[in-house]
């Protein structure tokens, strides 16, 4: 696993553990708001990385 992963991975992981603190989110939709955070931090990550390594 690469950092840029264990970094999405750590995001994601406190997004929906403050999600679950605040009752936004209950044990039956976890699987499905996880991968949707994931798929959106990591989609936003790349996009970020590609325009930094656009600039150098």
């Amino acid at each position: 696993m690469n950092q840029e992963d264990e970094l999405v991975l750590k995001i994601t992981k406190e997004i929906v553990i403050k999600m679950i603190e605040t009752g936004r989110v209950s044990i039956n939709s976890f699987d499905q708001v996880f991968k949707q955070v994931h798929t959106t931090v990591y989609e936003s990550l790349m996009s970020k990385s590609l325009r930094l390594e656009d600039l150098e």
